[in-house]
């Protein structure tokens, strides 16, 4: 095991279970060396039949265990500050699950303390730009035969909402990856955002402002629009389509399969992120292991986590008071020149 990348992975719930997994048989060049709960039991389960990896209940335990050579952060958000300031101490890589931190202030902090290191350690999970789909819209847009764009239409919906989401977590929770999307595939940087409230939907929980309609706007002068739709009650669904001067690109309609019989066709929905997605989170892991293995760190940054929550934050606060809300990041260290959309 001594050529392989030792893994420990920050939370055993439904998103570090998968990458656990994903690790074990997917993903190759790496082993889970060890995973952290709080729950010692979801712990334990997550490395049963795991050659060498081991089961704790706090964060340093893990990153300090044998043969920990990166750390993969799945816990919750609140966690994640804490977390990546440890493995920064400790010099060790991380791919971190968005949001790099909940709050802009925290984010920021992230950001601080990796640029003091003069060097980066962390990858922030946002997938999307690993998605086939995602990527040949990139490569179009980045070729330029269809002209500048000058608008991207996204729809982000889901089956139904967790117990506990609120209202703001459609923005900043939801509509993150759509903040990461766009800054990627623009090249743009997103400097006003208005949230509109059509009627709730009667699927929604009582008091849960759902579906909602974003606007950005670009420093270059695009406009990206989100209809952000958490309990739609069919199915998972993203979609893009970009504008541009002189033809557009849809993505998003065909990740699915059509069955036809009995004289009828009939198209299978997802249902869930880590399905629509696989393949998106299977190159990100992999890319991540293969630039870990070579003393490397690539693909979306710790300022591009915290762009996003600045932006994020924008939304929340025209949401809850209306009106178009400006996005005022601060300066961005010279670590990020390179790394920023």
């Amino acid at each position: 095991m001594g050529d392989l990348l030792g893994v420990a992975v920050l939370g055993a719930g439904h998103m570090g279970a998968d990458h656990v997994r994903r690790l074990d048989r997917v993903v190759s060049g790496a082993r889970v060396a060890a995973v952290a709960d709080p729950d010692s039991d979801r712990a334990k389960e997550a490395v049963a039949g795991l050659d060498g990896a081991t089961a704790h209940t706090e964060t340093e335990a893990a990153l300090d265990a044998p043969g920990v050579d990166a750390v993969l952060i799945a816990s919750p958000g609140p966690a994640h500050e804490e977390a990546l300031r440890a493995a920064f101490a400790r010099g060790l890589p991380v791919l971190c699950e968005k949001p790099t931190v909940p709050e802009s202030e925290g984010a920021l902090r992230v950001v601080e303390a990796e640029a003091r290191l003069r060097r980066r350690l962390a990858q922030i999970g946002f997938m999307r730009r690993y998605d086939a789909e995602y990527r040949r819209l990139k490569s179009v847009l980045d070729g330029g035969r269809l002209g500048r764009p000058l608008m991207l239409h996204c729809v982000h919906r889901n089956v139904s909402s967790p117990p506990d989401f609120t209202s703001a977590m459609l923005v900043d929770s939801s509509v993150s990856h759509e903040i990461d999307a766009a800054r990627w595939l623009l090249g743009q940087e997103l400097t006003a955002v208005t949230v509109l409230r059509p009627r709730a939907s009667d699927l929604a929980p009582r008091g849960l402002q759902d579906p909602q309609f974003v606007l950005f706007e670009t420093d270059a002068g695009a406009l990206v629009d989100v209809e952000v739709f958490v309990n739609c009650g069919f199915g998972y669904q993203v979609r893009c389509e970009a504008v541009c001067e002189a033809g557009s690109a849809r993505i998003g309609e065909e990740h699915t399969m059509v069955v036809t019989s009995g004289g009828e066709a009939r198209e299978e929905v997802p249902q869930d992120y880590l399905v629509r997605f696989a393949d998106a989170y299977d190159r990100e892991v992999q890319a991540w292991v293969d630039a870990t293995r070579r003393g490397r760190v690539t693909g979306p940054s710790a300022w591009d986590g915290y762009m996003a929550s600045v932006v994020a934050e924008a939304g929340v606060r025209s949401l809850a008071g209306g009106g178009r809300v400006t996005v005022e990041p601060a300066s961005r260290p010279a670590l990020y020149d390179d790394c920023g959309g």
